[in-house]
């Protein structure tokens, strides 16, 4: 394995390697692929995470290649492949199933899953996530087959994505909510799950069109400009309409184990041949079992 060296100079008190990266211009998605196995971060020879704390003069060794092939291992389990051409892969994501692979969930995840499908087609595959779901969310994932139409896909507006939520309370009227989200850290520096509602956020519009009601909760479209992490989750929470089954943000719910949200509808411009490619899926069945009916969209 092959790191890259760096001698620690000018820390601040109590700083963790976790800030330090930041500081210095690494990237969120570098250092989260750091994260997946131990021995990828070495802090004075030992193998080390990025919650632990340097000094001045302390040797820290990154390791300069974590996001390969073999860092995935992979799940066997089938894909609900919904398109597939010789660029993108798109595939229906159960609830309950995380997105890429984590210290706890290190085979249980579409990534893993994704990376065995492909490895039958392609040895040199490195799965590359378009739009990342949460683990509770369902639906559509896209996931560029090399690096040139990631690259691309990621520069431009190529993708639309429609979702369908079931949240609290009687939304009677079309909606904008357009609030800044910022992600929470703990006293480390590390970031927490939860995210929050600031000026000093991201900017985030998330556009809710409420399509039934049925006396408790209300089912709705929603589209989204900028897309953070757990967006939906937190506009919604904010105006007090939390999804059901959002334990997170809102609460429990005998209805549902989990957030009832999907992302039901995807359009994709390919961005090398301009194709036009229109994506739906049927609601799962715990969806629809909320309000009773075949709710067809």
């Amino acid at each position: 394995m092959s790191y890259n060296k760096i001698i620690i100079k000018q820390c601040e008190q109590n700083e963790t390697i976790y800030k330090f990266l930041k500081k210095n211009g690494f990237s969120e998605n570098y250092i989260r692929h750091l994260r997946k196995r131990e021995g990828y971060i070495k802090l004075n020879g030992q193998t080390a995470f990025t919650n632990k704390l340097i000094n001045n003069g302390d040797l820290l060794e990154l390791y300069k290649n974590p996001a390969t092939t073999n860092m995935v291992a992979y799940n066997t389990t089938p894909l609900d492949i919904v398109y597939e051409d010789d660029d993108v892969l798109i595939v229906n994501k159960p609830s309950g199933i995380p997105t890429t692979p984590s210290r706890s969930h290190f085979i249980d995840n579409l990534s893993s899953m994704i990376s065995y499908y492909m490895s039958k087609k392609d040895k040199e595959f490195i799965v590359r996530i378009i739009n990342r779901l949460d683990k509770d969310t369902a639906g559509l994932v896209c996931i560029a087959k090399h690096s040139l139409i990631s690259n691309l896909l990621n520069s431009g507006n190529y993708i639309q994505k429609t979702y369908y939520a079931i949240c609290t309370g009687f939304i009677k009227d079309n909606l904008l909510i357009d609030k800044p989200i910022i992600t929470t850290t703990n006293e480390l520096g590390i970031n927490n799950q939860k995210r929050e509602i600031s000026e000093l956020g991201k900017p985030a519009r998330t556009f809710v069109t409420p399509l039934m009601f049925d006396g408790n909760n209300s089912f709705c479209k929603i589209n989204l400009e900028y897309g953070r992490t757990h967006q939906i989750r937190v506009h919604l929470s904010n105006i007090s309409h939390a999804l059901v089954g959002d334990e997170l943000y809102g609460k429990k719910s005998e209805l549902i184990s989990h957030a009832a949200l999907v992302c039901a509808k995807m359009t994709i411009i390919n961005p090398l041949t301009n194709k036009k490619i229109e994506i739906g899926i049927d609601l799962p069945n715990d969806f629809k079992k909320i309000f009773n009916l075949p709710i067809s969209i």
